[in-house]
């Protein structure tokens, strides 16, 4: 749902700055969805190549991966009402919200022991959780700047 909000409000913003055409939105819809089969496919990457053992299936990933789009909404709608200051900030803000949400639902990424045995060392989950949350801090910035200028940003040409 956030997806599709976002991919809309994008056209909207690109309409404002008189810049829309179907093609646009089409464009802004494969991109995010691109980066989102990227997100996801690099955790399972992370997961594999650091040997975790999780309940954590493709789909739950799927699901943490959209939180980003609340935050690039907000982003998107503080970047039309206060330019492009109000839209970096804005972003930081909701970029670094999502870290701090995705660390604290992070308890289920934690290698599972099996049973009868010692917990494993915490270096692995840690490493993959630090990972994690590198992914979500950066990854809002670039969907967000594919092409859409800011009202603040955007220069007349005759």
């Amino acid at each position: 749902m956030a997806f599709i909000t976002y991919v809309l409000l994008a056209g909207m913003a690109l309409g404002i700055q008189k810049r829309f055409s179907p093609e646009v939105l089409g464009l802004c819809a494969s991109t995010a969805l691109v980066w989102v089969v990227m997100e996801v496919l690099a955790l399972l990457l992370g997961v594999y190549l650091a040997t975790v053992r999780s309940d954590l299936s493709t789909f739950h990933l799927l699901a943490y991966s959209g939180y980003k789009y609340v935050g690039m909404i907000l982003s998107v709608l503080t970047g039309l009402l206060f330019g492009s200051d109000g839209y970096y900030v804005a972003l930081a803000w909701t970029s670094s919200s999502l870290m701090y949400f995705i660390v604290s639902l992070g308890l289920p990424l934690l290698p599972l022991p099996p049973a009868g045995a010692e917990p494993p060392h915490p270096g692995t989950a840690s490493a993959l959780l630090s990972s994690r949350c590198a992914l979500c801090e950066q990854q809002p910035w670039a969907p967000t700047l594919w092409g859409a200028q800011l009202p603040g940003s955007v220069s007349s040409s005759t």
